[in-house]
């Protein structure tokens, strides 16, 4: 009986001792965060995650760090935070690059947008703006069109690369309005920007933030914006379906996500704490100014847009037989 009693005692404990580190992982967060960033820094992704890193540190009272991985476009990083530990401590900056046109460009992406990720906040929609350089004679998006139509292959476009949101937006708009522009691809924006300003390319297509520099150094000229309205930044300049050539509208979104099957109070933490932060004036406001448009959507909202874009984007990638470097 003793002996009984004696075991039942130690197996109680033993119980107790094992339980004790799962009761102590029990607060979320109790250890520093991570953010992966599929991009060097200085662009939009590294711009987005930092701001909201920054916020989340705060909010979460523990550390929060941004990690640049990047590879293969946006996939590298992407594809790490997707096979991480579902445990609400690895996040990602997701936008249409890494999770609609990666979708579309690889035949067989390591991930699946919708299937491994769980998005916790949209903060920011960033639209293209079209820009020529400084001394092509044609001064609107209709003027090119039509001298493009005249003259197949003749104009050139600059994109970051094969599969980049600057070549998709632009080989989309130039598939629907029926003309042949010819696609230099480079590595990066900055060298994109190179020509441009040099004269050596003719057309290039960037997110508005980046562009806004150089048109109002007068280093080239905006022709169209990608959105559904004009830029309050540039209010003169139409959007593509204003210019009557196409109907075609593309907002870069960008936001935080969460592995799939991270626990749900986890989630609902996260989803908390990212829409304050979201609402403030203090970030709206860093977004605003840098030529964004703040969003305020609801987690089926949010659902909805990641779902269409994916599927619209994924497909029309296709249909364009856009292939990656």
């Amino acid at each position: 009986m003793m002996h009984s009693l004696n075991r039942r005692m130690a197996l109680a404990a033993l119980a107790a001792c094992s339980t004790g580190p799962v009761f102590a992982q029990g607060a979320f967060p109790n250890k520093p965060l991570r953010v992966i960033v599929p991009q060097p820094p200085g662009g939009g992704f590294d711009f987005v995650g930092r701001i909201l890193a920054d916020r989340l540190a705060k909010a979460l009272n523990q550390p929060v760090v941004v990690e640049n991985r990047v590879g293969s476009g946006t996939l590298i990083g992407t594809d790490l935070a997707a096979k991480a530990d579902p445990d609400g401590y690895t996040l990602v900056v997701g936008s249409i690059s890494n999770l609609a046109l990666n979708m579309g460009l690889y035949r067989k992406p390591p991930y699946n947008s919708l299937r491994d990720f769980e998005p916790l906040g949209l903060a920011v929609a960033y639209g293209y703006t079209l820009m020529a350089r400084k001394d092509l004679p044609y001064k609107s998006l209709k003027d090119v069109i039509a001298y493009a139509k005249a003259n197949p292959g003749r104009l050139t476009y600059a994109s970051a690369g094969v599969g980049s949101g600057q070549h998709v937006i632009a080989a989309a708009l130039w598939q629907q309005a029926g003309v042949d522009i010819t696609h230099v691809p480079y590595r990066g924006a900055q060298t994109a920007y190179q020509d441009l300003v040099g004269g050596r390319v003719d057309l290039f297509f960037d997110l508005s933030p980046t562009a806004r520099a150089q048109i109002d150094g007068g280093n080239a000229r905006a022709l169209a914006v990608s959105g559904n309205t004009r830029q309050p930044t540039l209010p003169d300049v139409p959007t593509i379906r204003e210019s009557g050539v196409a109907k075609l509208e593309l907002e870069s979104w960008f936001g935080l996500f969460a592995p799939a099957k991270t626990p749900p109070r986890v989630l609902e933490k996260l989803r908390t704490e990212l829409d304050t932060i979201i609402a403030s004036k203090d970030v709206s406001d860093t977004f605003r100014k840098a030529g964004g448009r703040s969003l305020s959507l609801s987690l089926a909202e949010t659902r909805a847009l990641v779902k269409r874009d994916v599927e619209y984007w994924s497909k029309l990638i296709r249909e364009l037989d856009i292939k990656p470097d």
